[in-house]
């Protein structure tokens, strides 16, 4: 009997190890930079910054913004998250940091913490925002008084507007920012990804976004992809996350298979169209074209005004028919004088 409940228990601890162990090592797969540069290189350029190394710029037509075009923001368990609709939007939403150039656009600089999204939360009684954060800039600079954004780098949305999967088509006019930025207040919501020692913001307040939003935001799991790419579906996003390493296992540092030198590369102005996110273009061409179909129904107004003046043109016909009933009488006294000529005999 004894030999027959060690077997077991031995089946159960086995079968437990045999549970835990894929979970664990799911979460301790580790690959280097290259997988960036391998999976990234179709997508836009890699250029040798003499700053910060190895940098990508997309090829994205000229109003990309990070955490702004082809995406919204879904609560999962990790706080808000950026679901990127690009195939690449799993590394440079997650891993890094963006800086803005005026000639060449967003450039996007890989580091090898993940978060659900490096980004700068504000918020007021009316607004939330975010802006993506500066190379070097950590949590805890973000947090400071002295790290002030550019103005036009803010998103904003209404309160009311915050986790819509077509958020894009609430973007507040950045015209507004600088008002709403003196009267919004920095969201700290700090987190600590025990498994890597990584602190994060989560963004804003679950319960208060309810609140304000009258909407109910369950939130969603993140599950490991085995490849690069991510998929949100069936209440889970499925998410490739690994753990990177800046150097390869064998101590050889990686590399892009093709360096361009900047002054090849397209300015934003004239960036290649191809990977532009028609989905993204479409929504945003939602609010673009209602002027014309408003502007179509005030045609129907402008349209009655024929009809009106065709009703009015019937008073004015009138007049020639009452001249004409007018000139009966002018005609009478021709036929009086001559009527009178006898009497005048």
């Amino acid at each position: 009997m004894k030999t027959v409940v060690k077997a077991f228990i031995l089946t159960l601890v086995l079968s437990s190890v045999t549970w835990i162990i894929p979970k664990t090592a799911s979460g301790q797969v580790s690959v280097s930079f290259q997988v960036f540069y391998d999976d990234l290189s179709p997508y836009g350029n890699w250029v040798n910054n003499e700053d910060y190394g190895y940098v990508w710029v997309p090829d994205v037509y000229g109003g990309f913004t990070p955490y702004g075009t082809n995406g919204y923001w879904v609560y999962t368990y990790e706080g808000w998250t950026w679901v990127s609709n690009y195939s690449w939007g799993w590394a440079p939403f997650h891993y890094g940091r963006w800086t803005y150039d005026p000639y060449y656009g967003w450039i996007w600089i890989p580091d090898n913490e993940w978060g659900p999204g490096w980004v700068s939360w504000r918020r007021s009684d009316d607004y939330y925002g975010w802006a993506p954060l500066g190379p070097g800039i950590s949590i805890d600079i973000s947090f400071g008084s002295g790290y002030n954004l550019p103005y036009n780098q803010w998103i904003f949305v209404r309160n009311r507007d915050f986790g819509r999967t077509n958020i894009n088509n609430y973007y507040i006019n950045n015209s507004n920012n600088v008002t709403i930025i003196n009267n919004t207040t920095v969201i700290n919501n700090t987190r600590v990804d025990n498994t890597s020692n990584v602190r994060y913001n989560t963004g804003p307040d679950r319960t208060e976004v309810e609140r304000r939003s009258g909407k109910i935001f369950t939130p969603v799991a993140i599950r490991e992809n085995n490849k690069p790419g991510q998929n949100l579906s069936n209440g889970e996003l499925r998410l490739y996350r690994p753990k990177v390493e800046k150097n390869n296992s064998n101590g050889e540092k990686s590399a892009p298979a093709k360096v361009v030198s900047m002054k090849d590369v397209k300015p934003v102005n004239k960036r290649n169209m191809e990977n532009q996110p028609p989905a993204k273009q479409k929504n945003n061409d939602q609010p673009a074209y209602k002027p014309p179909v408003q502007q179509k129904n005030n045609e129907q107004r402008v349209n009655k005004p024929p009809e009106q003046q065709k009703n009015n043109d019937q008073p004015a016909y009138k007049p020639p028919v009452q001249q004409k009933k007018n000139d009966q009488p002018v005609n009478k006294p021709p036929v009086q004088q001559k009527k009178n000529d006898p009497a005048g005999k």
